[in-house]
């Protein structure tokens, strides 16, 4: 009896080991044949591909080099806060500024003339403005080689520019005291630009404070009153506020709005000068006691304009219509 006992529990203990054994290699095979899941390294992780936007960079000057400057105007240190500094700290706002909106592929005179009605974008605007004259002032200058500074005005612009010079202001000596004036008179920072009628052809010298433009489809911030003179109660101040505001304003007919100003003229412009204190005060000082100052950059300014430039800047005049 005992003995069968001790037989059956026997062979239970190995059907029990039979069967976990079986149990093993099934889970053992079933592992072998179940695909792995492979986690892939780091370096093989597929990254999406970033979208380019074109975004506003700084302009590039070919005539100057950064370790020269600007020769007979401005040393490499002038020339890098008013042109490398400044250009990149106005290229990064614009920048920050037009992000996601309409205006971060177009160009800045795009831009300037597109938000200068708008209250609201009046930063764009002003950053836009900044950049697109600032560029068109050192764009306009020459690389002067050393030992020709003094080359007399009639043998640096070209006889036709130079005709229509005379006819406008006389002589150039005048046009070069017209900037020179004009500028001494400015107390605020802003631009004295030369420009061209684009109807007439006749050539004018005017002036825009802070970041005004000239550009008549930007004429709402034309900024060409000196607040520092003329103050907001003066009788040219309403005039010029009033005729920008009033209801179909540029208009031909009803409530039509163009881009051309009340009255205003279409102008191209061919020449500026930067009077923002940034510009010069490095090099030039204050001008105590008649020393340097705003006067002596004017006039250095004056011998470095590239008046070829200025020259092929101009719009020919419209060919005239065949008498029948």
């Amino acid at each position: 009896m005992l003995a069968r006992c001790y037989a059956r529990k026997k062979v239970s203990s190995e059907l029990h080991t039979t069967n976990s054994r079986s149990r093993s290699i099934a889970i053992h095979t079933i592992t072998m044949l179940r695909p792995r899941l492979r986690i892939p390294r780091a370096s093989r992780i597929w990254r999406p591909i970033l979208s380019c936007r074109s975004i506003h960079q700084i302009p590039t000057l070919d005539q100057f080099k950064p370790e020269e400057g600007v020769p007979g105007l401005l040393s490499p240190g002038g020339f890098d806060m008013a042109w490398t500094q400044y250009m990149q700290l106005v290229i990064e706002r614009l920048n920050a500024l037009t992000a996601g909106t309409q205006f971060e592929q177009e160009k800045t005179l795009s831009i300037l003339k597109a938000t200068a009605r708008e209250a609201s974008q009046a930063p764009i605007f002003n950053y836009a403005s900044m950049a697109h004259n600032n560029h068109l002032f050192f764009e306009r200058l020459a690389h002067i080689p050393e030992g020709q500074e003094g080359i007399p005005d009639e043998d640096r612009i070209p006889p036709a520019l130079m005709n229509d010079l005379v006819k406008q202001f006389s002589s150039i000596e005048t046009l070069r005291r017209e900037f020179l004036v004009t500028a001494m008179a400015m107390f605020g920072p802003g631009f004295v630009w030369l420009v061209q009628n684009a109807q007439t052809q006749d050539l004018r010298i005017l002036t825009t404070y802070l970041a005004g433009t000239p550009y008549t489809a930007g004429h709402w911030r034309r900024q060409g009153v000196d607040m520092n003179t003329q103050g907001i109660n003066s009788p040219d101040t309403v005039k010029a506020f009033m005729e920008r505001t009033k209801t179909g304003a540029g208009a031909d007919t009803g409530g039509k709005f163009t881009q051309a100003a009340p009255g205003g003229i279409d102008v191209i412009p061919l020449l500026v000068l930067n009077t923002w204190e940034h510009v010069w005060l490095r090099d030039y000082g204050i001008g105590a006691g008649g020393l340097g100052g705003k006067r002596q950059f004017v006039e250095d300014w004056w011998r470095c304009i590239d008046w070829n430039k200025v020259d092929a800047a101009r719009r020919p005049p419209p060919p005239k219509e065949r008498s029948s």
